[in-house]
């Protein structure tokens, strides 16, 4: 009797260490799906403090818009590794980031409630004048109602918006690590919320 409980024990131990072995070799494959998502606090935040604004975010930001200017000689060039002092998300800042893109356009705050419904958002940064539609080339004032062609975020691309604020700032898509994960053409940081790496 003793030996069969035993040989139960030892057997659920390897079962256990199967399944978590399995759970952990799957990373890099759920990582290139674009409906991978990671769960983050921030990125802007929503209006009620009982969500924390919470929000699922892509773990692979994707392509930047096809008609954005790329920036003719940035501070910081593809290929930089940086410090990131912006604090869209949890684990980001302080984080370390590899440059992936630099741009010359007009960077956006904006405030929006998802087309999935929920709490509205403030002071989501950050879009860029090639993500909101119908845009046109010249920078909008703030209060200005918009419509986001944006998809950062599920809930995001079709919704109303208003401008917060706005820099013309170089901005950057970048590859960065948070608390374990990766997150690749991660958008957008502004060289402001950059410095070197140490």
């Amino acid at each position: 009797m003793r030996k069969r409980i035993m040989t139960t024990i030892a057997a659920g131990a390897l079962g256990g260490a199967l399944v978590l072995t399995g759970c952990s070799t799957g990373g890099d494959q759920d990582q290139a799906t674009p409906s991978s998502t990671s769960q983050h606090q921030g990125h802007g935040s929503t209006s009620s403090s009982d969500s924390g604004g919470e929000m699922e975010h892509p773990m692979d930001g994707g392509p930047a818009p096809a008609d954005i200017e790329k920036a003719a000689s940035p501070k910081y060039p593809v290929g930089t590794e940086v410090t990131l002092t912006a604090d869209h998300m949890e684990g980001m800042d302080g984080a370390k980031a590899t440059i992936v893109g630099a741009f010359d356009t007009y960077t956006y705050a904006v405030n929006f409630t998802p087309t999935t419904g929920g709490e509205p958002v403030e002071d989501h940064k950050w879009v860029v004048q090639e993500e909101i539609k119908d845009a046109g080339p010249e920078r909008l004032p703030d209060g200005t109602e918009v419509t986001l062609e944006a998809e950062h975020m599920e809930g995001m691309k079709g919704a109303k918006a208003t401008i917060a604020s706005s820099t013309d700032q170089t901005v950057y898509m970048v590859d960065y690590e948070s608390d374990g994960m990766t997150m690749t053409n991660h958008k957008w940081v502004v060289e402001s919320e950059i410095q070197p790496a140490s």
